[in-house]
């Protein structure tokens, strides 16, 4: 499996707060990873450092078989070069249909001509149904997003990633404020993602990490803790002491 993403020797100060220190951390093409680690570990900056939101002061970020440096890239420009992030708070348009939010993400040519004579065709109605049957919302097409409940948005922003055809995915706490039967479906939606490129999912959700079933990395203070199976990294003395005894489990 060839690496997609090689994160090596990054750090980044705020405020003389070390947020990000000497993390390496590397993801495989077509792999599922799950990030967990305590408040205040560098989960969010180092997503904002592999999207171009953040500089770091050292490291370097290398992407994909041409070995492109992210570092000094737009963030319109990262996401071009597919590498999708969905955060915490679902950001869909309310006032659209979900047809409409789909159709809107899909993958297409983008300049002002391009948009103004977008047709609908039926390649691009079927792209949008396979995603809407992908995400559960294949008989909410005609809603109106602003009446989905927070666990669909949540699907719908997904989805409207997925249409970009990122080759690498990032999901920030994807389970915070769903229902159990939310949480289930939204691993699900993660796993079959993942079958086709790239999904890494920051979360402290032990449970949803634990239906993940994947591969963990562990961060603190900046910097990776631990790495493995999930029964592996919870077994960690240290990774207990730092995280999992503090109740964030």
């Amino acid at each position: 499996m060839s690496m997609l993403l090689e994160v090596s020797g990054v750090s980044v100060t705020f405020d003389g707060f070390r947020a990000i220190n000497n993390l390496s951390i590397n993801f495989a093409e077509g792999e599922l990873r799950a990030i967990i680690g305590p408040n205040g570990a560098g989960k969010t900056t180092f997503m904002d450092i592999v999207t171009g939101k953040t500089k770091p002061d050292e490291g370097t970020v290398i992407w994909g078989e041409r070995n492109i440096s992210l570092l000094g890239m737009s963030e319109s420009k990262i996401a071009t070069e597919g590498i999708g992030r969905k955060f915490q708070k679902p950001t869909v348009f309310e006032a659209q249909t979900v047809r409409q939010n789909l159709a809107m993400a899909l993958k297409n040519p983008r300049s002002p001509f391009d948009v103004l004579m977008h047709k609908k065709t039926k390649h691009n109605a079927e792209r949008i149904e396979a995603i809407a049957e992908n995400i559960g919302l294949l008989d909410n097409l005609t809603r109106i997003a602003g009446e989905l409940s927070h666990g669909q948005k949540q699907w719908l922003e997904i989805g409207m990633l997925l249409a970009q055809e990122p080759r690498l995915l990032l999901v920030d706490e994807p389970a915070a404020g769903m229902t159990v039967e939310e949480r289930e479906k939204t691993t699900d939606i993660l796993k079959e993602a993942a079958k086709t490129r790239a999904v890494v999912v920051v979360e402290h959700d032990m449970e949803f990490v634990r239906r993940l079933d994947c591969k963990v990395t562990v961060l603190h203070e900046g910097s990776v803790l631990a790495e493995g199976r999930l029964d592996h990294v919870t077994s960690n003395q240290t990774v207990i002491d730092v995280y999992l005894g503090r109740g964030h489990a």
